[in-house]
């Protein structure tokens, strides 16, 4: 008998991930972080994903490829881009259609790592469960319909939310294991099925890896963008329908009095073009706009700002997730929250004494915040920011929740 011959196939792990690397999309870069963990752990892991970037449907990406010991497998018409909720709703449409061919037409496929994002993803996983017995990790990024019912997309009692409501029950029961975000997440979901026996609340990592802080003196992006000698306010990564965009650009009207003060939001989604608007019709003198920088960049631009904004409405606390706190931590800087008590960043300020919570419509409270900090000595800045940094490579580095959430994974497989 030959090598070959003996030595036993590789377990084989499905990955559907609408976007993915090097497209910038955080949902993706998380799915690409646990591929390629598992990769690493012996396993054969398989990728599907959308051949076209999330933000700018007209760049593609090779049909093909293998990155980081992964097969991608990116499909055609399944990003159409987000100018309108039927492009992304068509998007999500075609995606799945995909995702279900992917899961009926491959019968080597020993689990399934799916997320909500997109929200039905998780209906090819039940199929392959139901059909081929494949268990799968469904990944609750986000919740749907809820968040589109308290943002006032649809009605709660409406057609679609009885029908997706349905849908996340059935796939809840089927998964073999759910990762939620926070216990406020899991709390909501346990609402529409109990599933705490196979529950493991597992925060999203950053993407940045433990690092020493990074003095703004050794930043090149901060000499790049003329931020020198500017006390730099940062939001950083997706604006989404529940970024309060008009207070943030509120306090920044108010702090105009202050020179010395900048505030840059990078990145991109369905709300970063009022922040453009503003800039180009009322000519803000201490706000700018950046676009998604490179994964590989990621540890400078956060590294160039002084304060980090996170934000959490309060509807869409055990919604979403203010995963934007553990890119500020890690970078050791301090954050104003705009968010409720309780919430997973509110508990998480006040019991490390990080930054400033202010609700999240409170304009005068947030550029008070601003001012408080500004008006710190150096020294105390740092130890905070010193402080942030402790609690995310103890707490919510990279290697520690990947690791943890591959480990869950793996026990699937096994």
């Amino acid at each position: 008998m030959s090598g070959s011959e003996s030595r036993p196939a590789r377990r084989h792990i499905l990955v559907l991930s609408h976007f993915y690397p090097p497209d910038p999309a955080s949902v993706g870069q998380h799915s690409a972080d646990a591929a390629a963990e598992m990769a690493a752990r012996g396993y054969r892991v398989t990728v599907i994903s959308s051949d076209r970037d999330f933000e700018d449907p007209s760049k593609r990406y090779p049909r093909y490829v293998k990155r980081d010991g992964v097969d991608v497998h990116r499909v055609p018409w399944a990003s159409f881009g987000k100018r309108t909720i039927f492009l992304r709703a068509l998007s999500m449409g075609m995606f799945m259609l995909h995702c279900l061919w992917a899961v009926i037409s491959r019968r080597d496929v020993d689990a399934i790592l799916v997320s909500t994002s997109p929200p039905l993803c998780g209906v090819a996983a039940t199929v392959g469960h139901v059909l081929r017995g494949t268990p799968f990790l469904y990944w609750v990024m986000d919740l749907n319909p809820d968040q589109l019912i308290v943002l006032g997309k649809i009605g709660r009692n409406s057609l679609t939310a009885r029908i997706s409501n349905l849908i996340q029950r059935r796939v809840l029961r089927r998964a073999g294991v759910v990762i939620p975000l926070d216990r406020f997440m899991e709390e909501r979901l346990l609402r529409k099925a109990d599933f705490r026996h196979k529950s493991h609340i597992i925060p999203p990592w950053p993407h940045e890896r433990p690092a020493p802080s990074l003095d703004h003196t050794d930043n090149w992006f901060r000499e790049k963008h003329d931020l020198q000698d500017r006390f730099v306010i940062m939001y950083s990564g997706n604006h989404g329908l529940s970024t309060p965009v008009e207070t943030m650009l509120a306090a920044a009207k108010q702090l105009e009095d202050t020179p010395q003060v900048q505030f840059l939001f990078v990145g991109g989604g369905v709300r970063k073009k009022m922040i453009d608007e503003a800039i180009a019709n009322d000519r803000p003198t201490n706000v700018r706009s950046l676009p998604y920088q490179p994964r590989e960049d990621l540890r400078f631009s956060l590294s160039s700002a002084d304060l980090h904004l996170v934000s959490m409405e309060e509807n869409v606390v055990g919604i979403v997730h203010p995963c934007k706190i553990y890119g500020a931590m890690t970078m050791g800087r301090p954050i104003v929250l705009l968010g409720p008590r309780p919430c997973h960043a509110s508990e998480i300020l006040e019991t490390e004494q990080i930054g400033w919570q202010v609700d999240t419509d409170d304009a005068d409270g947030m550029a008070a915040a601003i001012r408080e900090a500004l008006a710190l000595p150096s020294g105390e800045i740092r130890e905070i920011g010193a402080r942030a940094k402790e609690l995310a490579d103890r707490r919510f580095s990279r290697d520690a929740l990947c690791s943890s959430f591959c480990d869950r994974l793996e026990e699937l497989v096994s």
